[in-house]
């Protein structure tokens, strides 16, 4: 039987996912890998998905796949019950109920190559990117990008370069700094990322992007920006940044599952829905 032909099971999405996104180079903290499901069940449609909530569960299920792999991992902070009146058991069971599997590649796929940081660097233009904080069994892999423009451009350019790179959303794109200055060397972080302020390679670019920047550290680097120098920074939709790597993430798995349908979400599980009275610049 040629490889085209061949049947594939549960077990062998989890060995290629093992093989793109090792589980050993995740965070300490994080919790990858398989949450429910069974090796033997048969694979033969998977939907990527960033989040695993009610409507990319609704579409896994209708669509009738046998695998949800998501970005982030439903059961990340403990829970003492997956009773069916807690959302998150609720969900685990609709899954169970539907044959349907669910994974979580995270921080392991926030590193490689191809990873999540890597992905925003590509389709912003960066040249010669590399990571901010390399890891320590491979400095080729690591969390974020420092990168640069091929040639200097306004923050406002810059600005413009990230909305047309990223889906859409209600927050859009927030900008602290001079939409003058000049840019060139950006450092990058694909969600969540005010951990990395203070870090001498943020500090020394002349942009910094990522998601959910609190008030507090993104004020207090502002402040130390116009006294000794640092960069300007970008805010996008957490969602949003991490979308961006779900497309070469099927394309990678389609590669070595042939046979098997990959499909992404449409879905946008940003949960902010709407806004108001935003103060234009």
């Amino acid at each position: 039987m040629s490889q085209t032909q061949r049947s594939f099971e549960l077990a062998d999405l989890r060995a290629v996912a093992e093989e793109l996104w090792p589980g050993e180079i995740a965070e300490g903290w994080d919790r990858v890998g398989l949450v429910s499901g069974a090796d033997a069940a048969p694979l033969r449609r998977v939907l990527l998905a960033v989040d695993a909530v009610d409507a990319t569960v609704t579409e896994a299920i209708e669509w009738g796949a046998d695998a949800l792999l998501t970005h982030h991992p439903l059961l990340l902070r403990g829970v003492h019950s997956l009773a069916e009146d807690t959302a998150k058991g609720a969900l685990i069971a609709r899954l169970i109920r539907g044959g349907c599997a669910l994974l979580a590649a995270h921080t392991n796929a926030d590193q490689p190559a191809g990873g999540v940081s890597d992905v925003i660097a590509e389709r912003l233009g960066l040249m010669g990117s590399s990571p901010i904080v390399p890891h320590a069994s491979d400095p080729s892999i690591g969390i974020g990008r420092i990168g640069e423009l091929e040639s200097p451009e306004s923050l406002r350019a810059f600005a413009n370069r990230v909305a047309a790179a990223l889906p859409a959303t209600v927050s859009g794109v927030r900008v602290s700094g001079d939409p003058d200055r000049s840019v060139q060397r950006v450092a990058l972080l694909g969600g969540a990322g005010d951990s990395l302020l203070d870090h001498a390679t943020v500090r020394g670019a002349d942009v910094y992007l990522t998601s959910d920047l609190r008030h507090h550290p993104a004020q207090e680097t502002v402040e130390t920006g116009a006294v000794s120098g640092g960069p300007a920074l970008v805010d996008v939709a957490h969602w949003a940044s991490e979308s961006l790597w779900l497309d070469g993430a099927a394309d990678r798995l389609a590669e070595r599952l042939p046979g098997v349908e990959f499909r992404v979400s449409g879905i946008c599980t940003d949960p902010w829905t709407f806004s108001v009275g935003a103060r234009q610049a």
